[in-house]
């Protein structure tokens, strides 16, 4: 058998992540084994399982110094900088909820940080099995920290400068610091309770502490912590931000007509029978509009979109309709998210872990002027991209007729005739170096021409 250790587990000295054979298992080291067997036999991993706060694992080996799991596989491992505002939330609120039930069955997590969550089968799913230690009367949440850092922190510079912030990650991936925190936040912050005593006063003392080196009295009750749990939960709970994007609601501005609409919805299913998909990557997604006519046919579906608004869009569908098989995300198609981390190899780029999924399908609706005439891409740089998506794409071309091609092309002035190239006949040639065109159509009552394409 074939194993790969994960480069991004490493620290954490109670065991690592590896692969095998397309499973994903864990070694626990003897170092952990004392909290491993508590969790195991009093129940309380059953009990996060059956709650689905927890991605569920099976002990598969055990001998005097390790013992191996395997946890179930989830498809698309998705990161906090990649997630909209109320994805955010769910997955703070998450942690909240895990720490308060830890306290209650006399655990608690060891770590806060917003990488041991993902979102899998429509909601949050804590992914660290080896987070979990035992908790001492009157110790305080060494993790309270990381959470601010992680978590309130981002969603509270979000709410106050918007959408930006939920990238903080990407940069700080230790998480924001308190002191910066507390710096970036506007003074009306210091007249919220929460704030000022989770963030501000935080700041302040964890400054004084590491200039002094003093030993402080760090008692506190349990009482005290669902105390603080409770009251950051209800904060994060009822947060808000209040964004406007040029993609709100773009299925009610775009210049289809009704029969242009009905008549793409069908070919994307009937696209997606002839290849007899089952996963499928939708760039440029939106609000998961055309992907959701896929749903009785595909097993997993990324939703993937720039601008954050419509992903929540897709994000609030999901949970009001209890849809297990679409994951949306934020992707900026122009500048996907790399390697991050030590080595590079800690925090894994947006393409790697699409080629890693091995998805059958890519679908890419009114998104190739964008990326062309918003962009500046080439074609033959836009064909390289989407040839790593999956090897069937069905992509969506709309010719130099169309009213928003006239409107991007206008937009350039005096650059304009640069954007000659921008055409049928080229799109064609350049695709044609990575994909071969399966079938070609024109959509009825519009300028847009509909490519289903099979790389080569």
């Amino acid at each position: 058998m074939e194993s790969k250790r994960n480069t991004s587990s490493f620290r954490d000295p109670s065991g690592y992540v590896f692969i095998e054979d397309d499973s994903v298992k864990r070694v626990v080291n003897h170092i952990y084994f004392e909290q491993y067997n508590q969790l195991t036999s009093s129940g309380f991993y059953q009990l996060l399982f059956d709650k689905k706060y927890l991605v569920s694992h099976q002990e598969v080996s055990r001998t005097d110094s390790e013992i191996i799991i395997e946890a179930s596989k989830i498809p698309f491992i998705n990161y906090p900088y990649e997630w909209s505002f109320l994805q955010y939330k769910h997955a703070a609120l998450l942690t909240l909820k895990i720490q308060k039930l830890c306290l209650e069955n006399n655990f608690t997590l060891k770590d806060a940080s917003a990488f041991n969550i993902t979102f899998h089968e429509g909601k949050p799913i804590f992914i660290d099995t080896l987070s979990f230690d035992f908790y001492q009367e009157n110790n305080p949440w060494l993790a309270y920290k990381q959470f601010v850092m992680h978590f309130l922190g981002p969603l509270v510079l979000t709410k106050y400068f918007g959408q930006d912030h939920l990238k903080t990650l990407a940069l700080h991936l230790e998480g924001i610091s308190l002191q910066k925190l507390s710096n970036l936040l506007p003074l009306k912050s210091y007249w919220s309770p929460i704030l000022l005593t989770n963030i501000h006063l935080l700041a302040k003392y964890d400054k004084k502490y590491e200039s002094d080196k003093k030993k402080v009295n760090n008692n506190l009750s349990k009482a005290s912590q669902i105390k603080l749990l409770d009251g950051l939960y209800d904060y994060i709970l009822n947060l808000s931000v209040n964004e406007k994007t040029e993609w709100d609601h773009y299925y009610n501005q775009i210049n289809y007509n009704e029969v242009a609409y009905q008549v793409k919805k069908e070919f994307v299913k009937d696209w997606f029978s002839s290849i007899k998909g089952k996963s499928l990557i939708d760039i440029g997604g939106n609000d998961g509009t055309f992907s959701r006519e896929l749903k009785e046919l595909a097993d997993f579906m990324i939703v993937a979109d720039v601008d954050a608004n419509a992903v929540e869009q897709n994000y609030k569908q999901i949970l009001k309709n209890k849809e297990k098989s679409i994951l949306p995300i934020v992707v900026d198609v122009l500048n996907p998210v790399a390697n991050y981390g030590f080595n590079n190899q800690e925090r894994f780029s947006f393409i790697d872990r699409v080629e890693e999924a091995n998805l059958d399908a890519g679908l890419a609706l009114a998104v190739i002027h964008h990326i062309t005439l918003s962009g500046n891409i080439p074609f033959s740089l836009s064909a390289q991209f989407f040839s790593k998506m999956a090897p069937n794409l069905l992509i969506e071309f709309p010719t130099r007729a169309d009213s928003w091609v006239q409107f991007l092309l206008d937009s350039k002035r005096e650059f304009k005739s640069h954007f000659d190239f921008y055409n049928e006949e080229n799109f064609e040639n350049e695709y044609a170096v990575y994909f071969e065109i399966v079938h070609k159509v024109k959509i009825d009552s519009s300028e847009r021409i509909l490519y289903s394409l099979k790389r080569r």
